[in-house]
């Protein structure tokens, strides 16, 4: 049976999983928000289409953040973790810029605008989830070829 020792510098890996923990309620707190402005009842999760107020449409940009938020945030955490194993600060750093960016996409595309294309200013995102996936899997195959 082979063991390892995680190091104290994967604190910094928790704590950047732990501010996708607190990116979650804000981004409730955001779609609570646009669906009182909007009045749209539960458990009804988008405006209708016939809608075409802003009001609407505001809700449903929030709530689409939102989506893709819990969309990527269980593969990011799970890449985070991994990849914190062997790039502790690395991934540290990379998750909290993960979350960075996430409210930069999830205020971007509050401002609604023709197909939501202030989400762009967060877009970066993906930089740091590709970062994450790419120093996971260098960890996993550095851990069997040692």
């Amino acid at each position: 049976m082979s063991t390892f020792t995680i190091s104290p510098d994967y604190g910094y890996v928790i704590l950047a999983a732990s501010t996708t923990f607190i990116m979650h309620f804000v981004h409730i707190g955001n779609v609570g928000k646009y669906r009182k402005l909007a009045k749209v009842a539960y458990p009804k999760a988008y405006a209708p289409e016939s809608r075409t107020d802003n009001e609407a449409h505001l809700f449903n940009c929030a709530q689409r953040a939102h989506s893709n938020f819990i969309e990527n945030q269980v593969s990011m955490l799970g890449a985070l973790m991994l990849a914190g194993i062997g790039f502790p600060k690395t991934a540290g750093a990379l998750g909290g810029a993960w979350t960075v960016a996430r409210y930069l996409y999830m205020t971007g595309y509050n401002k609604g605008g023709e197909g939501g294309k202030g989400r762009y200013r967060g877009i970066w995102f993906w930089l740091c989830q590709a970062g994450l996936v790419g120093l996971a899997a260098y960890t996993g195959v550095s851990m069997i070829l040692a």
